[in-house]
């Protein structure tokens, strides 16, 4: 089972790993991409990539006769998940273990549920923290906006 064989039971896919729509467009009717091309599409360095591979957080990447990877789309709509995960915050061992739960198979929905679940709380408290903060700086920029123009309203 690869990384990417997950379902969710209303749709029957992972709606998780579809491409964001800020994403690169994909030609049309590709399924194989070299590092490079993948770099391009994502933004990630070719060392990142393989570094991916070789801690386990991407499943295998088939190669060319030549030795080349290839990767496919449903790489690249893991490697979007993986960098969603990255955002949150969570950390690499985490994410690697996210990966070995799903190659693991459907006995591991509960576990790859309670780290998502956890994750998802993090996440949150931060955003709490940065509204918290947004709006300190915004008493802050109205406080001298109002300085500001009071200042300039004397001086005339």
């Amino acid at each position: 089972m690869t990384v990417m064989e997950t379902t969710a039971e209303a749709t029957g896919t992972d709606i998780c790993v579809a491409p964001p729509e800020r994403e690169p467009r994909r030609p049309d009717g590709r399924d194989k991409y070299t590092i490079s091309e993948v770099v391009a599409l994502t933004g990630l360095t070719a060392h990142t990539l393989r570094w991916y591979e070789r801690i386990g957080l991407m499943p295998h990447v088939d190669r060319s006769h030549t030795g080349q990877r290839r990767y496919s789309n449903r790489d690249l709509d893991w490697l979007g998940l993986v960098g969603k995960l990255r955002l949150t915050g969570m950390p690499v061992a985490d994410m690697v273990r996210y990966a070995e739960l799903v190659r693991a198979g459907d006995h591991t929905y509960r576990e790859r549920y309670e780290l998502l679940e956890a994750t998802r709380r993090d996440v949150r408290s931060r955003i709490a923290e940065l509204q918290d903060t947004l709006a300190v700086l915004d008493r802050k920029i109205d406080f001298y906006g109002d300085t500001g123009r009071a200042l300039a309203s004397e001086r005339s």
